[in-house]
């Protein structure tokens, strides 16, 4: 998988639109993914901006299962890693959740290119 493009939010509402604007310009639902700390949060969001959150198909079942025993921390840094992402990347986002960010991953870059 390639590495996916990041883009980082503190309003959710600011997340939403830049979906809704990225959809419009014919970004595919499942090339669009939303994380936060927060599992409720990151599951709203997603519903509200009709985007996807990392789950056992993008994880892989090994790693899905793995993150049952893992803490948060651990479980963001592997999902950051099955999308395409560095461990130092992977370290550097899940800080970002810590301070209360969002993130939106995009995974079709020719969609987007103009935009990012």
């Amino acid at each position: 998988m390639a590495k996916p493009i990041v883009r980082e939010y503190v309003n959710d509402e600011e997340l939403k639109n830049d979906v809704k604007e990225l959809q419009n310009r014919g970004l595919d639902k499942d090339d669009v993914y939303v994380i936060s700390h927060d599992e409720d949060r990151t599951n709203r969001v997603a519903r509200n901006a009709d985007a996807n959150t990392v789950g056992v198909k993008e994880m892989g079942l090994d790693t899905a299962v793995g993150n049952i025993f893992n803490k948060k921390g651990d479980e963001l840094r592997a999902k950051f890693k099955e999308m395409g992402l560095s461990q130092q990347e992977a370290d550097q986002y899940e800080e970002r959740l810590d301070e209360g960010r969002i993130l939106m991953l995009v995974t079709d870059h020719d969609k987007v290119q103009d935009w990012v």
